[in-house]
């Protein structure tokens, strides 16, 4: 299983991840397209990024949430109605959505914001 960890404590907040992600999925350097999001908490930073649960999955009528071979959950765009209801139930926060795009989208550990991130913060682990 591959899986995007998190390292809070090394990160200083400031949003290479977010800016990385979002340029490389969606052509734009606007934090709220992007698949990981970090925000403020008690005197440090919190990141919020898709730990692969699968959860998601059981929510979508229109089975779209799928877990590839890799232990990533992936969204199919193809099937997707943009109902949003994994956005709603996903109780961890990890799906996003922005009204620019027609569908939600998550992290999909494709590691880019870990190989930019300038202080560890965030780390691709391989048989989680």
């Amino acid at each position: 299983m591959k899986k995007l960890m998190t390292n809070p404590e090394k990160c200083v907040g400031c949003g290479v991840c977010e800016e990385v992600c979002s340029k490389t999925w969606y052509k734009d350097e606007n934090r709220e397209k992007s698949c990981i999001r970090i925000s403020p908490k008690d005197g440090g930073y919190n990141i919020a990024v898709c730990d692969q649960c699968g959860d998601c999955r059981a929510m979508c009528s229109m089975m779209s949430l799928m877990t590839d071979k890799s232990g990533v959950v992936r969204l199919d765009k193809k099937t997707c109605v943009g109902c949003l209801i994994c956005v709603v139930e996903c109780l961890r926060g990890f799906m996003f959505y922005n009204d620019g795009l027609p569908t939600p989208f998550k992290c999909i550990a494709c590691g880019l914001c870990a190989s930019r991130c300038p202080t560890g913060a965030l780390e691709i682990v391989e048989g989680v």
